[in-house]
């Protein structure tokens, strides 16, 4: 199968960390949206990575999709469990983690507008939402050192890209000195081969 992503997204890392966890192989194929060349569109009408391509069947995007399918694909390290009241909690911590990388996006995105025409108001609700989601995440995280029972999990994995995410792009944002436990937990997650080889570069 082939994943089509750009090496910056934290959407794309997080499908990438999966199939990693899971001994998945799978095809890089880096490709950036905003380039005039892209090729994204061919595969996603919505012209948006992460994208993936099995070898057979229909190409699927957006993250939670493909990891849902990548779940059933491989039966080597399951990341959502089975047990009703566990899945949701890692659904509902993927879902919180998305949201909060999902307003850090659209923050980087209207800094790249020019000045005139950036909406102050509007970065204030996304910066909000950042820090409220913050305060949500470490809160949900407790005194434990993962989200959902001591065994690694789609939320801990959606978590730690977010917070990667959030280093990448605004490193300005000190995180770590109001949520220690939040942390310590990307220290412990980011040791993991699958994230110390899909780091964001520039």
């Amino acid at each position: 199968m082939k994943l089509i992503t750009s090496p910056t997204s934290p959407f794309g890392r997080k499908v990438r960390v999966v199939l990693l966890e899971k001994k998945i192989p799978f095809e890089l194929v880096l490709d950036i949206p905003w380039n005039a060349d892209t090729q994204v569109g061919n595969y996603n009408p919505l012209g948006k990575v992460p994208v993936l391509v099995p070898k057979d069947g229909e190409t699927l995007f957006d993250s939670r999709v493909i990891v849902e399918y990548l779940e059933h694909v491989s039966p080597v390290g399951h990341l959502i469990p089975q047990d009703p009241t566990s899945r949701i909690r890692v659904r509902k911590i993927e879902a919180l983690a998305d949201g909060i990388t999902d307003a850090a996006a659209l923050i980087f995105v209207e800094f790249k507008r020019p000045e005139a025409q950036q909406s102050r108001d509007w970065m204030l609700r996304q910066q909000t939402k950042v820090f409220k989601g913050l305060e949500a995440l470490s809160e949900a995280l407790g005194e434990g050192t993962l989200f959902v029972g001591n065994k690694l999990t789609l939320a801990d994995i959606a978590a730690a890209c977010c917070l990667g995410y959030l280093d990448f792009r605004f490193p300005d944002i000190k995180w770590r000195d109001t949520h220690a436990n939040l942390a310590a937990f990307h220290e412990k997650v980011g040791s993991r081969p699958s994230f110390k080889e899909t780091v964001p570069v520039a």
